[in-house]
């Protein structure tokens, strides 16, 4: 999608569509509807008179051939009530009206911004709805919707002179939604395209391509690095393991602190010994979107440069069950030298990550963030709407939820607390593997947390969030790529 500014007076605009949106109740004279010349707006008048145009969230109304403008339709997007109409909201709105302009086989749209002023936060938020939603789940269909793509989308600002924050922001919600596009598309592929090698060549891939520093090792290199938290989950897989690395680091940025991003990368997940019921073990294709997610965030930030310096780790394997499997009643030890009580092999996740954060903290990492699809407690608590936040460390925390805000994520914290210890003790080693059902986000939380240690640390469960199983107005069904937009806000405003 090509996205560009344009300076033409909105009555000379010869946009195949200009896109609009009004408030619910009012929808032909508020919010950037109210700017359209009164002829236009005449017309709108009628149309919600009639009770065509209501205004309610997403809805979409297109006027053909509208009066006063020289563009060939006009859409008007409902922007629901007022008073809840935010930057998340105006990214939702872009989004919708991409998807239903292109369901009518348009190639072209402009999106006005009325006024003397465009503001940098609007920009970006039009931008990354805009290009958010012209992803589809389709790869692998033979009649794919390549042909509804939109090729073109205008920032229209007729009346403003556009200034260099408008233009980075523009830039910077284009790097954002394609990075974001580009977990989408790690975590949609089939688990025999998207091999532990295959998602690491991936990263390779991304890091060549956007100047980052890239390493893999692969399973004797992770057995020689005592991993065997790690290892004891790859065992049984005939697909190799692989410990994917990827560095960041600006000339100029402080020697602390130094971001960790472990991401889980399970590109499949059975459960192993411990095996899933068959219905909907096809999902489990999405396991490894917590390293997903992690590539996406260094692709981001590779071409934001932010001054810090960040290190993704992703421990990339599948969970199988075999004769070389892992079983429930063995004993396992881990990189940290903790022992590890087996009680059931489909809590695996916590395990490479656990391996996976004492090496960041080898590495030298003096804070962590870790994202995983870690529990499907997670998702009776918090359904398939909001990530889970844990950690030890409030400030960072606090760091995490507040760049969820400004990103338009939702996520909340959670509780972690000394007395779930006592779910997961272990009668035969320091620790178990899983602490049961009750509280079952918390205690696999908290068990990740033990490998963090003193060091300040962030979990995000995004088992509820990294794929969505119905298609939005804004968004298509299948992956979405949550988290990216909170983490590169995060990196990008860490205090200097």
């Amino acid at each position: 999608m090509k996205i560009e500014f344009q300076n033409t007076p909105l009555r000379e605009l010869k946009s195949p569509v200009v896109a609009v949106y009004g408030f619910e109740g009012s929808a032909a004279r508020s919010g950037t509807a109210e700017h359209l010349p009164a002829e236009t707006r005449g017309l709108l008048e009628e149309l919600q008179t009639s009770g065509e145009l209501t205004g309610k969230a997403y809805e979409c109304t297109l006027v053909h051939r509208p009066p006063g403008l020289a563009a060939s339709k006009l859409l008007v997007v409902g922007a629901g009530k007022k008073e809840k109409f935010n930057c998340a909201q105006l990214r939702r709105l872009s989004g919708a009206a991409v998807r239903h302009v292109r369901a009518r086989g348009l190639h072209e749209m402009s999106w006005l911004f009325p006024g003397t002023e465009v503001l940098p936060g609007d920009v970006q938020s039009v931008v990354e709805g805009a290009i958010l939603a012209d992803y589809d789940a389709d790869t692998y269909r033979t009649e794919r919707n390549g042909e509804r793509r939109i090729d073109r989308f205008g920032v229209a600002a007729p009346d403003a002179q556009v200034g260099e924050p408008a233009r980075a922001a523009l830039e910077r919600g284009r790097i954002i939604a394609e990075a974001q596009n580009f977990t989408r598309a790690l975590v949609n592929e089939p688990s025999n395209t998207m091999t532990p090698s295959v998602l690491a060549q991936r990263a390779q891939e991304m890091a060549a391509r956007y100047g980052l520093e890239c390493q893999v090792f692969g399973p004797d290199i992770i057995r020689d690095l005592k991993m065997g938290a790690f290892w004891a989950v790859a065992q049984g897989s005939d697909e190799p393991a692989q410990l994917i690395v990827v560095r960041y680091a600006h000339r100029d940025a402080p020697d602390s602190p130094v971001i960790g991003l472990v991401g889980k990368g399970i590109t499949f997940d059975t459960g192993g010994i411990s095996i899933k019921p068959a219905a909907d073990m096809h999902e489990m294709k999405t396991d490894m979107a917590g390293g997903a997610t992690m590539l996406g965030v260094m692709q981001a930030i590779a071409q934001l440069k932010p001054r810090v310096r960040v290190l993704a780790v992703v421990p990339a394997t599948e969970n199988m069950p075999s004769g070389k499997a892992y079983k429930p009643g063995d004993v396992i030890t881990s990189m940290s030298g903790k022992t590890i009580e087996i009680l059931n092999t489909d809590a695996e996740g916590r395990l490479v990550l656990g391996d996976a954060i004492t090496y960041a903290k080898q590495l030298g990492c003096t804070a962590l963030i870790d994202a995983a699809t870690l529990t499907g407690a997670v998702t009776i608590a918090l359904g398939n709407i909001t990530t889970g936040v844990f950690g030890w460390n409030q400030e960072w925390v606090n760091r995490v939820l507040a760049s969820a805000a400004a990103a338009g994520e939702k996520m909340w914290q959670l509780p972690i607390d000394d007395e779930y210890r006592e779910l997961y003790k272990s009668a035969i080693a320091d620790i178990a593997n899983t602490g049961g059902r009750h509280g079952g986000a918390i205690t696999a939380a908290m068990f990740v947390g033990e490998f963090a240690g003193d060091t300040p640390w962030v979990h995000l469960d995004i088992a509820g969030t990294r794929w969505s199983n119905e298609e939005k107005p804004y968004r298509a069904k299948g992956p979405t790529g949550h988290g990216v937009p909170t983490l590169v806000h995060l990196l990008t405003n860490l205090p200097q």
